[in-house]
């Protein structure tokens, strides 16, 4: 069994939201331990990690920098991130499967992916990230390139590219990193968005940009081999009419439903979104089973037997 485990960026916090390094290296070291019994099992794990509220910390300091040092492009802060928390991810896992006698290397992987140039969030950008900030300081980013929308009384907020994913450019290196026997941590934060430059199929250049990590995670997928997805995050379940009196959690449910309520528009424009159409997409394209669950389900939810369960209509 070969599973490929999407962890959230916002579940690798502390539970009020709290960003420090040691909130994200104690709910690391959480999720690593359930991955560690996995391993242990004898599950082939390959690990993926959103970056929001990382990439969120490396913005502020952009901000208040940008006086002295020119603000990091986006590309970059993805790169950081995944430095860094590929290196947190593999410090983690290596104590629980050493204190469980598990003898298995572990390496992160760089990981890039191809976007369009063309795509349509290049020239009208509409992800926001970071923080509110009043107009005065809101205009100082501005006169660095970037670009800014007033929110209202909440101040302005910065908004960004959040283009398609085409490819995991780097995805032969974790398989055969895989195959070779290790656990791999690759394609943070949905992957480094890189671009064809001047129309070259050869030469590529970073863009400002981010990329949803659940749509990476199906390329990634594929290309391991994987049969199976969990996408981490801080809900157990996947829920329709949420906010409402006939709020309910969704259990099993076969492609076919959930396309359905995407459709009914049941999951907004937000985080959840992504994740039910990830799921769809794995699903669709030959995975045996998504489940999108919390991060403290992760060993019950590779055995489907926890979080929201999506499978193809004529599985068992």
């Amino acid at each position: 069994m070969r599973t490929l485990i999407a962890l959230g960026g916002n579940a690798m916090t502390a539970s009020d939201g709290r960003a420090r390094p040691e909130d994200q290296i104690a709910a690391v070291g959480v999720a690593m331990e359930a991955v560690a019994d996995l391993v242990a099992a004898g599950v082939e794990v390959v690990l993926t990690h959103g970056n929001g509220p990382q990439v969120g910390n490396l913005l502020v300091k952009n901000e208040l920098a940008a006086h002295v040092v020119p603000p990091v492009p986006l590309d970059w802060c993805g790169a950081q991130t995944q430095g860094t928390l590929g290196f947190v991810i593999v410090s983690a896992l290596e104590r629980a499967l050493a204190a469980r006698g598990v003898a298995k290397p572990v390496a992160a992987v760089v990981t890039r992916t191809l976007v369009d140039a063309n795509d349509r969030g290049f020239t009208h950008p509409t992800k926001p990230i970071g923080r509110y900030l009043p107009k005065e300081q809101a205009v100082a980013m501005i006169a660095h390139g970037q670009t800014w929308e007033d929110r209202g009384e909440r101040g302005w907020r910065r908004v960004v590219a959040s283009p398609e994913p085409l490819e995991v450019l780097d995805a032969a290196a974790a398989k055969t990193l895989v195959e070779a026997g290790y656990v791999v941590v690759a394609c943070g934060g949905g992957g480094i968005p890189m671009v064809h430059d001047l129309g070259s199929a050869k030469a590529l250049r970073g863009v400002e940009a981010v990329i949803d990590k659940d749509l990476s995670a199906v390329l990634l997928a594929r290309a391991v081999g994987a049969d199976h997805l969990v996408i981490a995050t801080d809900v157990d379940h996947m829920f329709v009419h949420f906010g409402t009196p006939d709020v309910r959690a969704l259990d099993r449910i076969d492609v076919a439903d959930l396309r359905a309520h995407l459709a009914a528009g049941e999951f907004g424009g937000g985080s959840m979104a992504p994740k039910a159409e990830a799921a769809c997409r794995f699903v669709e394209g030959g995975g045996r089973r998504a489940v999108v669950t919390a991060l403290g389900s992760i060993r019950e939810a590779v055995l489907g037997e926890a979080g929201t369960v999506v499978e193809g209509a004529t599985s068992a």
